[in-house]
């Protein structure tokens, strides 16, 4: 008898051993957006203060985040950003997008079913005043205008630099090697961050676009728009940050002119407990953060 519980011990152990790894296994996405209202969000449009909507251009109707243009006569160059609360280094994020009608008057025929996500980038409440773009990674999204080849999932880069293959990319934007998405359809898109090391573009599932060695450096945009012509306030500061690692920041959807939806906006932190004693421990996590394990009291 004793034999059998024995037995009986050891094999319920093992199941609770099989239950306890799967249920550490479980991914613990975060909903960024959820669907009803702006809440976590900061808001920063060029020439407006910190979270000022300006002409209602960030809104929340039908589940949907939309980035929408229907109260302005024109543009006027009023880039804007939406910058999640909270700051990230090693994560997945993934979301769907797609575009809206026809671009606003006053826009750049570049910005004709341009937007993007910034990743790794500085915060709203960091920017200048009349500051156009944040100091980020952009996972560029572009739509297809009807016939030719254009990429999404591309990447630019305002005040930063990365490596491809080894070698330093000095030009602002490289097209991924992405299919072509007409019309108004939802895309899905991914990026998966690993800290100033390495970063993949997903979309649809395939992996289209991956560079290592973020930092910042490599001017602004260009000579011709460059950190002061950027109307980026404290450029000396961002000129001695030169080569700095990039290894984490902040996300933010962008406004460009052309009415764009996200949907399903989430993500995956890849830092946290690597303690597989502690209750919070995740197999998946890629960064070690052992301040943040919880522990069971005895």
């Amino acid at each position: 008898m004793k034999k059998y519980l024995i037995l009986i011990f050891l094999v319920n152990g093992c199941f609770f051993s099989i239950f306890a790894q799967k249920k550490s296994e479980k991914q613990a996405w975060i909903k960024l957006f959820n669907g009803k209202n702006l809440d976590g969000w900061d808001i920063k449009i060029a020439g407006e203060d910190l979270n000022v909507n300006y002409k209602n251009t960030f809104r929340v109707e039908d589940g949907m985040m939309r980035i929408a243009y229907d109260q302005y006569k024109t543009f006027d160059d009023k880039f804007g950003h939406i910058y999640y609360k909270t700051p990230y280094s090693y994560y997945i994020i993934r979301f769907e997008y797609r575009f809206q009608g026809e671009q606003l008057a006053g826009g750049a025929s570049w910005n004709v079913r341009n937007s993007g996500v910034m990743l790794h980038s500085q915060s709203a409440q960091s920017l200048s005043k009349g500051q156009s773009f944040p100091v980020s990674l952009e996972l560029q999204l572009l739509g297809g205008l009807g016939k030719a080849e254009r990429h999404t999932g591309n990447l630019c880069t305002p005040g930063t630099e990365v490596y491809m293959n080894g070698k330093i990319v000095t030009d602002h934007c490289t097209d991924s090697n992405s299919k072509t998405y007409h019309g108004d359809q939802w895309v899905k898109a991914e990026a998966i961050v690993y800290g100033d090391s390495l970063i993949h573009h997903i979309i649809e599932g395939d992996t289209v676009l991956t560079f290592e060695k973020m930092h910042i450096g490599g001017g602004f945009v260009s000579q011709d728009y460059d950190w002061k012509q950027a109307k980026i306030d404290n450029s000396e500061e961002w000129i001695k940050k030169d080569g700095q690692a990039l290894k984490e920041g902040y996300i933010a959807m962008q406004a460009e002119s052309h009415a764009i939806d996200f949907r399903n906006i989430e993500l995956l932190n890849l830092k946290g407990c690597t303690d597989p004693k502690a209750s919070n421990y995740k197999s998946y996590y890629k960064k070690s953060d052992n301040s943040t394990c919880i522990y069971r009291k005895k």
